[in-house]
């Protein structure tokens, strides 16, 4: 024992300190930090360990990857059928509404076609912007930013991209009032797309429906047809869409159906109309209206 204590001593006192190990390595780690950062050496080394130790990294990683293979190999086989069933339906019924559409195409040019509903006739628009409109419940009127100089008359059309809108009832210089064919004292006529049967269509005070008052109980009319201006008197040229009918009420102790209809356009919600002239004489501008005139003169 007492010879093996000089023996430790003489080894302990090789090794150096753990201090001075310390500031060895974080010494030579600056170093090695400044030449990688300066010049890119340890690049190489880097790409080196990191191959080496990439299979490390796939074996670690295997048993989640199998896990999520797996689960996915299972679900994707109904995942598949649920989406190729959609898909069906969605052609099926996107086949339908192109027949729908072809059918109403069709069915419009023949009509169009039989009645000559457009021979002869020029019809021209303006664009115009809804100014204000009434506060009055019970009056639906409206003030648009056109007048007698953009040649304006009273009763003239008013349609919009879906549908009829309404009619000037009374024009100014600059502005005009138009009543909606939902105000209660408006009245329409019109007639059945699907077969030529003409009514009158009456507003009832609410935006979204029509009233069609005057159809006996074995009208043929049903829920779904398409109710068109029939250019009956005049105020209206013929085939602007104005409404679908939206229920039919047939009771047998009266005479009349109550038949109610949906209007085309979205009265409510309109902030540009069309005005149309359907006569040559009203489509003149005013600078021709006053050219004209001194022509005459």
């Amino acid at each position: 024992m007492v010879a093996g204590k000089p023996d430790s001593h003489r080894h302990s006192s090789k090794i150096p300190a753990l201090g001075l190990r310390f500031l060895l390595l974080a010494g030579l780690s600056v170093v090695l930090l400044i030449v990688d950062h300066r010049e890119n050496h340890l690049d190489a080394l880097r790409k080196t360990i990191g191959a080496t130790v990439y299979p490390l990294r796939v074996l670690v990683d295997a048993p989640v990857s199998a896990w999520r293979w797996i689960g996915e190999a299972t679900s994707s086989r109904s995942d598949l059928r649920l989406e190729n069933s959609r898909l069906n339906t969605e052609r099926l019924l996107t086949q339908a509404r192109l027949q729908r559409y072809a059918a109403l195409e069709a069915e419009n040019i023949r009509l169009r076609a039989m009645l000559d509903a457009t021979s002869g006739m020029t019809s021209q628009v303006r664009v115009a912007e809804i100014m204000s409109v009434s506060a009055n419940p019970f009056r639906h009127v409206v003030v648009v930013d056109k007048g007698t100089r953009d040649n304006v008359f009273d009763g003239q059309a008013m349609v919009d991209a879906n549908g009829v809108v309404g009619q000037i009832i009374e024009a100014e210089l600059l502005s005009a009032q138009g009543l909606l064919i939902s105000d209660p004292d408006h009245a329409l006529p019109v007639e059945v797309n699907r077969n030529g049967l003409r009514t009158i269509a009456v507003g009832t005070g609410q935006f979204d429906r029509l009233d069609l008052p005057f159809l006996p109980n074995n009208a043929d009319v049903e829920e779904g047809d398409l109710l068109v201006t029939s250019g009956l008197g005049g105020a209206f040229p013929p085939g602007y869409p104005v409404a679908t009918v939206d229920s039919v009420t047939r009771v047998p102790q009266e005479s009349f159906s109550v038949v109610t209809a949906r209007p085309a356009a979205k009265l409510d919600q309109v902030r540009e109309i069309m005005l149309v002239w359907t006569n040559e004489a009203e489509s003149q501008s005013p600078q021709e209206t006053t050219a004209q005139g001194s022509a005459d003169e």
